[in-house]
């Protein structure tokens, strides 16, 4: 593992030159105007390594996967200092995301940060699936790179992960829909992230989940094609084991939370009834 000074200066010069790092590293990053703060969803150390980097950061807006604009707006002062109030008004116990114990923390980090939620309606997310990204997104879809079709070997890679990542239970017809619906969410998350720069002047910290995050061909790079003059520092958190090299600019690699095998509910509807 490379020294911290040596992942930070590799990172800003040349994102392919990226390094995996400690905690420690979380709370001296160097400046941007908007850090992606990668997540496993359900890992309890990410989210307490988002805390400490928010913490650090002092952005004065946080956008965050998991909520809706609408949602976002009922994060007011009012109920900020308040765990249960804030998760009440949020509607989080009826989202499917995990306990908002694990993300209140992150909320806490930064209190006069603006909140913004990135999240498209599913119905969108699903359109998507159908009528390609470019479509749903509507006006801006260019700038965000939508209206370009992948180079042929990422399209392959991604309908290969899109697969992997549901178990090998989706039909191959189905593949290039999935990763259309990425592309939109990704450049949905980007859209709002020029927004809270817009707004606040920055710097934005994003919570989302590492995939998300990826430089190659995640946030960082819809946010390349549409405000190439940003500084975006990509920050991801895996579980072990990981690749030597992954498409961050930093990641960290911790233990994996123990979770029930996400594929059982798949084996179990195919195995024979009786």
């Amino acid at each position: 593992m490379k020294t911290l000074a040596a992942a930070l200066c590799a990172a800003l010069a040349l994102p392919a030159a990226a390094a995996e790092v400690t905690p420690d590293a979380l709370t001296h990053l160097p400046p941007a105007d908007v850090v992606i703060l990668g997540e496993v969803h359900d890992n309890p150390t990410h989210h307490a390594n988002q805390a400490a980097a928010v913490a650090a950061l002092k952005p004065r807006a946080l956008v965050f996967e998991m909520l809706t604009p609408e949602q976002a707006a009922r994060a007011t002062a009012k109920v900020r200092g308040n765990e249960a109030a804030l998760a009440k008004a949020l509607g989080w116990a009826g989202s499917g995301w995990p306990d908002f114990k694990l993300y209140y923390p992150i909320f806490a980090a930064a209190p006069q940060a603006k909140i913004y939620g990135a999240a498209l309606p599913v119905a969108q997310v699903r359109r998507a699936v159908k009528e390609g990204a470019a479509k749903v997104f509507g006006p801006g879809a260019d700038r965000y790179g939508l209206t370009t079709p992948l180079p042929a070997a990422q399209q392959q890679t991604r309908e290969a992960n899109q697969q992997r990542d549901h178990c090998n239970a989706l039909p191959d017809s189905l593949l290039g829909g999935m990763v259309a619906a990425q592309r939109l969410r990704d450049a949905a998350f980007a859209r709002t992230i020029v927004q809270a720069m817009k707004e606040t002047g920055g710097p934005v910290a994003m919570i989302t989940g590492s995939g998300h995050a990826r430089r190659d061909w995640g946030i960082p790079a819809a946010l390349a094609l549409a405000v190439p003059d940003l500084t975006v520092l990509s920050i991801g958190q895996l579980e072990a084991p990981a690749d030597a090299q992954e498409p961050f600019d930093l990641w960290l690699v911790t233990p994996p939370t123990p979770r029930e095998d996400p594929c059982k509910a798949f084996r179990n509807s195919q195995m024979p009834k009786g």
